[in-house]
């Protein structure tokens, strides 16, 4: 007599996943790939080598690395304060941490415009030393900085704190100095969860779109991105070309994220 289980079985449990799946990314992804197919090979060719893609994608890849790897360094530091030392606001600070998951994309490109803008706070300082953030690729790194550093710390932050401080103290006792034992105990421990927060923040900041259009300026070869690219060709009416580009940036995207999964796999294995 088989054991009743309170979870549907696989097989209904798998038919629900393919369904869900199907209905949320794997049809509408091959709907775009059919309507990009529909231009052919050589307008294919022909839409993703012109030089406003080529450099909206520059810019788009180029930033959103940056961004999410300077995520991932400052990420790691304030997850260690965070995690390691107990101070007055550190309950606000951890919860202030969230809040570029809360706000809508286009208040915080706003709010980034306004404080960075040449007339703004920061943006008038940045202004007087011939640093113009606003309005140009600096603009553009600040505003996918600022909606992909949580996913970094969101994903160390509990990897740290189910870290045992025996290792650290072991190490220690052996006669190993703090930058010793945090660069050979507590460091690779962390590197697959530092791998995850870069590809999370990385995969942000490639779709983002809302914080970045206030920033930006939107000028065409020198600060426009290619989710803006694809909007503006769908505002013309021209469905072909967008999603032809918007096929292009999904394959391109895929296959970078596929690689940091594969890094991190082996990560994973070589911890463990």
């Amino acid at each position: 007599m088989s054991r009743r289980r309170v979870i549907p079985g696989f097989g209904l449990s798998l038919g629900f996943t393919i369904v869900y799946l199907s209905l949320l990314i794997l049809i509408p992804l091959a709907a775009l790939f059919i309507k990009a197919a529909g231009v052919g090979w050589r307008e294919w060719i022909s839409l993703l080598g012109n030089e406003r893609v080529l450099a909206a994608a520059k810019l788009t890849f180029g930033a959103s690395g940056c961004a999410a790897a300077v995520s991932t360094v400052t990420g790691l530091l304030v997850t260690w304060v965070l995690v390691r030392y107990r101070f007055p606001g550190r309950r606000l600070m951890d919860a202030m941490i969230d809040l570029p998951f809360a706000l809508p994309t286009a208040v915080a490109g706003i709010t980034l415009t306004a404080i960075y803008a040449p007339n703004g706070w920061i943006g008038s300082h940045l202004e007087k030393l011939g640093i113009k953030a606003a309005y140009s690729p600096i603009g553009v790194f600040l505003a996918l900085t600022f909606i992909g550093f949580p996913f970094v710390v969101r994903t160390v932050q509990p990897v740290l704190e189910d870290f045992t401080r025996e290792t650290e103290e072991a190490a220690a006792t052996l006669g190993a100095g703090r930058w010793t034992v945090f660069r050979k105990v507590v460091f690779p421990a962390l590197v697959p969860a530092l791998v995850t927060g870069f590809a999370l923040a990385f995969a942000r900041a490639i779709g983002e779109y809302g914080s970045v259009i206030f920033i930006s300026g939107n000028l065409p070869y020198k600060t426009e991105i290619l989710p803006l690219l694809i909007v503006s060709q769908l505002e013309e009416f021209n469905v072909p070309a967008a999603s032809v580009i918007a096929s292009g940036m999904l394959i391109v995207s895929f296959l970078l994220l596929f690689g940091i999964n594969l890094l991190q796999r082996r990560l994973n294995v070589t911890a463990s």
